[in-house]
Parts: structure tokens; C-alpha cells; sequence
């Protein structure tokens, strides 16, 4: 996977500000991607490309369950979220939706916004071709891997 970076180096991004509650009586994800991130960048849908990441610090997605905030990222084409960690619902619906949630500490103070990020899931690796740095962190789980190449938990329960 290969993308842009969108960096917002602080802790406890939760889900009401990844999408705002007031869209939550939408499901398409064509329609929360016009909101992702409005209420910390109200550029961001603007300034997001197919295939980029949304970096951060820790605890992303902590907060309310709402599945919404996946489908709003993953609308608004982004491939990835890297983060120090995450609020664990936000992981697991993230896996479940086939969505890359990518844990590396202390990611959100080494990359800087538009920084070109290259990302390994199984190798555990992040190339910032910007910087020409590597980061590595633990790779994610052959299951975790085999729901995401399914397309998500739904999917993959179906294929077995």
C-alpha cells in the first residue's frame, strides 16, 4: 500500500469527531465521506486522495461505537489508519469491515503531513519515501490479514 500522509499528532481522536453524530442516520459511505474529519480539518475531504493514511497518536477511535467512522474513512479513500494504538472496539471494527488499522508507536510525531508512506502489513514495516525512514511495528495477524483480503468479517465467515 502506497499514499499520502494526513497527520494529527494527538491522542483520543474519537469517533464523533471522525464522523460527527449529527450523520449517523446515513449508512452509504459515499455520503460520510463528505464528513470525515470536518470538525478537526475541514479540509480534509478536500485535500484526501484513493490510497492515503490518516496518521495519529493514541487512542484513535476511542469513544462512542459506531462503525460509521470506518465507512466514512474508507469513503473518503483512505487505505489505512496508522496510529499509536487504538481504542480496541475501533480495531475490531475496523478488521471486521476489512479496513487497516495499523499500530506503530510514535508514528504521528515522525511523519509529516504529505509525506509518501509505503506499508508492509505482514513485513511490519512503514517506508516514509519522503524522509527515506523505515518504521516497524508488529505485524498484523494472519486472521486480521485474511478478513481484510476477504473484504471484511462478513465475507470471509462466507468463504470458509
Amino acid at each position: 500500500m502506497k499514499g499520502r500522509a494526513h497527520v494529527y499528532n494527538r491522542a483520543h481522536i474519537n469517533t464523533d469527531e471522525i464522523i460527527p453524530a449529527r450523520y449517523l442516520n446515513v449508512h452509504a459511505e459515499s455520503e460520510l465521506a463528505k464528513h470525515a474529519m470536518e470538525d478537526i480539518d475541514p479540509e480534509f475531504v478536500k485535500n484526501v486522495k484513493p490510497g492515503d493514511f490518516v496518521i495519529a497518536g493514541d487512542d484513535f477511535g476511542c469513544g462512542s461505537s459506531r462503525e460509521h467512522a470506518v465507512w466514512a474513512l474508507r469513503g473518503a479513500g483512505v487505505a489505512a489508519v496508522i496510529a499509536d494504538n487504538y481504542a480496541r472496539i475501533f480495531f475490531r471494527n475496523a478488521i471486521n469491515n476489512g479496513f487497516p488499522a495499523v499500530e506503530c508507536a510514535g508514528i504521528a510525531t515522525k511523519v509529516k503531513t504529505g509525506d509518501e508512506l509505503e506499508i508492509d502489513l505482514t513485513g511490519g514495516r512503514i517506508k516514509n519515501l519522503t524522509r527515506n525512514e523505515v518504521y516497524e511495528f508488529v505485524p498484523m495477524a494472519e486472521f486480521a490479514v485474511d478478513i481484510m483480503k476477504a473484504g471484511g468479517l462478513l465475507e470471509y465467515i462466507k468463504e470458509k
